[in-house]
């Protein structure tokens, strides 16, 4: 296990990614607050719940490992980056912040229809503005963006192993909340994915209901 410098990325990587998830908690506590659930963070669904099981330690160790890297003064294979770039590292956590930028602009505005996933109890009111004009989904393409940059400014092969944990989890659970609103809300969120991009815009114009 060679010794190992202070990678300064690697903490900035922990601390924006730590930054987000805390977020994350705030507003389950605040939707707790404010309607009586918590935003599905244990979701009433069964399928939820079992994906939670496998997501929840990938976010924890998404935290943790880049802290990890940044501290230990010995690391194990799993946890030695495969290059120390800074050309590559830096311009990475950059990307990093700006996606969590992005996405403290989207939860403001989701406001109250703020969820973690699917609860069949319970109707929120779509949300066709802002980011969703152009993107069905710019959470989760903001966390998928989140994680790649993560995995370009730490790139241990734990990382990477994180990383294709995550991102396969977010592809899945945006198709899922996309049949169920579809069931949910009919056509008005059926036109919607029609005319708009799962997480690529399929236009730059706007959409707007009932164009």
């Amino acid at each position: 296990m060679p010794v190992m410098h202070r990678n300064w990325p690697a903490l900035a990587i922990g601390l924006i990614v730590g930054f987000y998830w805390a977020r994350v908690i705030k507003l389950v506590l605040k939707t707790r607050l404010d309607t009586g659930r918590a935003a599905n963070f244990v979701p009433p669904e069964l399928l939820g719940r079992i994906l939670r099981i496998i997501w929840y330690p990938t976010v924890t160790a998404w935290i943790v490992v880049p802290l990890i890297i940044a501290f230990a003064r010995r690391l194990p294979p799993p946890l030695i980056p495969l290059y120390t770039d800074p050309l590559i590292t830096w311009p990475a956590v950059a990307v990093a912040s700006a996606a969590l930028y992005g996405t403290l602009i989207c939860w403001r505005k989701m406001g109250r229809s703020w969820r973690m996933g699917i609860d069949p109890g319970e109707k929120t009111q779509l949300v066709f503005t802002g980011a969703y004009a152009y993107v069905r989904h710019p959470i989760y393409a903001l966390s998928s963006l989140l994680m790649l940059a993560s995995a370009a400014a730490v790139p241990a092969p734990l990382m990477i192993a994180l990383a294709v944990i995550h991102l396969t989890f977010l592809q899945w659970e945006a198709r899922r909340e996309e049949r169920y609103l579809v069931q949910l809300h009919g056509a008005d969120y059926g036109s919607y994915l029609s005319h708009v991009g799962r997480f690529i815009p399929k236009a730059l114009r706007a959409y707007s209901p009932g164009t």
